[in-house]
């Protein structure tokens, strides 16, 4: 993959960007632009497994798939690859999910990367018409759930620690931020 990045001019197409295939990185899609991460560290990791250990049940409840860092096309050429998602059922072998299939998407927040999760993909979600956006704040566990209203996300419920977070759309589930951080 390194090469086929550093020898390639000009913005890139969605075909380019899927043809690099599965990669230890985190290579998200931006009009025409790469957006490269390292692995998420162990804390965010284990954030969303135990996040995901709580979502799956209530997301079977409701007919709806449960899936942890996939490509969703927002619009051709903008590919984001959330932490976790819930969707409406799809094909599991597509290399991509469409924005209109997901109902929730979730980001566990680095201290590196604040500014995209709370900005750049909180804009770009909302304009791609996802109903929900989950932000876990990777440090405190602190939980803010968002829903779309218009063209943008207005907050919903927020908890931090010894409080409950309680979903009722698109899934029933209640999430403590202890259960997520140690």
């Amino acid at each position: 993959m390194t090469a086929a990045v550093f020898n390639h001019e000009g913005p890139w197409t969605e075909e380019e960007y899927l043809a690099l295939g599965e990669t230890q990185q985190r290579v998200e899609l931006f009009d025409g632009s790469l957006h490269v991460t390292p692995a998420p560290t162990p804390r965010h990791q284990r954030i969303s497994r135990r996040l995901g250990n709580i979502l799956e049940a209530a997301s079977e409840a409701a007919g709806l798939e449960l899936l942890e860092a996939v490509n969703v096309r927002l619009r051709p050429g903008r590919i984001p690859i959330p932490d976790l998602v819930l969707t409406d059922p799809i094909d599991l072998d597509e290399l991509t999910i469409e924005a209109t299939d997901v109902r929730l998407v979730c980001e566990i927040i680095s201290p590196g990367n604040a500014s995209t999760d709370k900005v750049l993909k909180m804009h770009y979600y909302a304009a791609a018409g996802i109903g929900w956006y989950l932000l876990v704040e990777q440090e405190t566990g602190a939980l803010r759930l968002y829903r779309r209203q218009g063209g943008h996300y207005v907050e919903a419920t927020a908890a931090k620690r010894g409080e409950a977070l309680e979903l009722t759309e698109p899934v029933r589930a209640t999430v403590r931020p202890e259960d997520l951080v140690p």
